[in-house]
Formats: C-alpha cells, sequence, structure tokens
C-alpha cells in the first residue's frame, strides 16, 4: 500500500489557507480527502465542507474572506455561474461548475467532474460502441454526457423527466431523449440523480434489476453511499462497476492541483482515496493513474 508517513503539516494559523464545498447534502468525504492530501503533502491547507440555503451570500464570502478554492456540488452547480467572473474552458462548454479558484478575488469556474468520468471510462476500456442510458439532465449530467461524448460515444438515451432539460442536453450531442422508462435497457447503465443517495432516496434502485441484470458496466456518480444500490446490485450479478466514490477522488485531485498548483504523487493519492472511501475505490483509482489518464498539471513534490 502507500507510503503513510506524513509529511509535517505547519499548525493551522494566519497564513492558513481554507479551501471550501458548497453542497445542498454536506459529507465528509471530501474533507476527508482533501485534508489527508494537505497531511501527506504538508500544505498549509484546510478544508472545509457547508451546506448553505444563500447561494449567493456564500460566493459573496469566498470573495471576501479570501477562500482559496470552493468545491460545488448539487444542487448548485448551474446556479453559481451568473456569481462567478470567469469560466473556464470546459465548464463554459458544459455550462455546470463544480470548482471556483478565488485569485485574490476573481472567481473563476471550473469543471473537474468532466476529467474525472472521462478517466474513469477510459480506463475501464469499455468500447464507445457500446449503448448506454443515462438517467439524469442536471450540472452533473452535463459533465458526464461531455466526457462520453469526448471519448465517441455515439449511441445513448438520456432519461429524464424534465421536459425542459431532458431533451435540451440530449440534442447537445445527438442522443435520444426518453421521459420514462424505454422497453429495455443498455450495455452500459450510468446514473445520475440522487437515486440510492443517503439521506434522501436511500434503498431506491436507479433501473431495474432486469436491465441491471442483462447490462457490462454499472456507473453511479453518487458518492454517499459508495455502495449504492445500484452498484451493489450489479457487482451482486457479476458487473463492473465504477462507483461515485472513484469520481469524487479523481475530480478532487483536480481540484487539489487547481487549489495548491501542486499535484500528490500516485501513492498519495491512492493512499487518501484508501483513507476517505476504502480500498475498492483506491483500486480503482489506482488503476485509473497507472493508465496514465491524470494529465500533469502544476509541479509534483
Amino acid at each position: 500500500m502507500a507510503d503513510r508517513r506524513l509529511r509535517t503539516k505547519p499548525p493551522i494559523g494566519p497564513d492558513t489557507k481554507l479551501c471550501i464545498s458548497l453542497s445542498g447534502r454536506p459529507g465528509r468525504s471530501g474533507t476527508l480527502l482533501h485534508n489527508r492530501l494537505y497531511e501527506t503533502t504538508g500544505l498549509d491547507f484546510v478544508y472545509k465542507s457547508f451546506g448553505t440555503q444563500d447561494l449567493a451570500g456564500a460566493v459573496a464570502g469566498i470573495r471576501a474572506l479570501g477562500i482559496r478554492g470552493c468545491g460545488v456540488s448539487m444542487p448548485f452547480k448551474e446556479a453559481v455561474i451568473p456569481m462567478l467572473d470567469a469560466l473556464e474552458g470546459s465548464a463554459r462548454a458544459i455550462d455546470s461548475v463544480n470548482t471556483i479558484v478565488n485569485d485574490d478575488g476573481v472567481l473563476t469556474g471550473y469543471n473537474t467532474d468532466f476529467i474525472a468520468v472521462r478517466d474513469l471510462l477510459a480506463a475501464d476500456g469499455i468500447d464507445p460502441a457500446t449503448p448506454f442510458v443515462l438517467r439524469g439532465s442536471g450540472g452533473m449530467a452535463k459533465a458526464v454526457a461531455a466526457a462520453l461524448h469526448d471519448l465517441g460515444f455515439a449511441n445513448g438515451i438520456i432519461l429524464a423527466r424534465n421536459r425542459g432539460t431532458g431533451p435540451a442536453l440530449a440534442q447537445s450531442y445527438g442522443y435520444a431523449w426518453s421521459e420514462d422508462l424505454p422497453d429495455t435497457g443498455a450495455p452500459l447503465l450510468i446514473n445520475v440523480t440522487p437515486v440510492g443517495m443517503a439521506g434522501g432516496n436511500a434503498g431506491e434502485l436507479a433501473f431495474p434489476k432486469a436491465w441491471i441484470a442483462a447490462s457490462d458496466l454499472a456507473f453511479d456518480v453518487v458518492a454517499q453511499p459508495a455502495e449504492t444500490p445500484f452498484i451493489l446490485t450489479a457487482r451482486d450479478a457479476g458487473k463492473r462497476v465504477i462507483s461515485g466514490a472513484s469520481v469524487i477522488v479523481l475530480q478532487a485531485v483536480e481540484q487539489f492541483a487547481l487549489y495548491t498548483s501542486i499535484r500528490p504523487a500516485a501513492h498519495e493519492i491512492v493512499e487518501a482515496a484508501a483513507f476517505a472511501h476504502g480500498d475498492a475505490v483506491a483500486t480503482q483509482v489506482r488503476n485509473v493513474l497507472a493508465m496514465g489518464a491524470n494529465r500533469p498539471a502544476g509541479k509534483e513534490l
């Protein structure tokens, strides 16, 4: 396993840089992962997750307090855009933000979800000719659809009840749209909704059991819990799975590089993944890193 000897991290003081996350349902996985990486790299940073009912006030606080970076989760990934000063290319193209970087009061939005999803699918090696069903049409679904399109997946259905965002997302990438469950599933099933998420739709299956039994790969972006009913059912059926926890880890590494201008070594990333999410997620992350899917950004310690 990874080297667990930690570098000396300075005590929290006036020079400590703060990074945060904003979510409708704050969790602890991002806090565990980022703070573990700060410890292993010895950086004078600290990370804290927040929930808010006042997104505009929270974003104003990021600017006013000099908070270095902010992760953005459901349901704020699209609503936050008008409050920012600039958008990086992928965030602008997808029209969805999951990361804010504060450079001396200038707030720029990024989308690291896109990178994580693309890398996980590439590392799995699934044929881009494989048909898929993607359930969801929100900000995260935009990132997933963009990643699929970038990898050459052309035969897909966007399954979404929202008659505004569903057809719009499908049309953006040339996919079909269905408001209701089609008669049959697909070899690749992707859940990008809160179905199965702790605290809301826990215990629910994102897709029918018959669909899961006939699939090849189950991909759930829900990270809390990492073992959703969808993932558990697929694994019990002997299917390949990609968990939302793996997405969280890989997109967080991209955030870390943006916030600190440093990319942790691969063994540090894997160790932090195991610390925050367990060995199964760490193994999946190790496989992605071994494939060289994470491109260099910043400098390595």
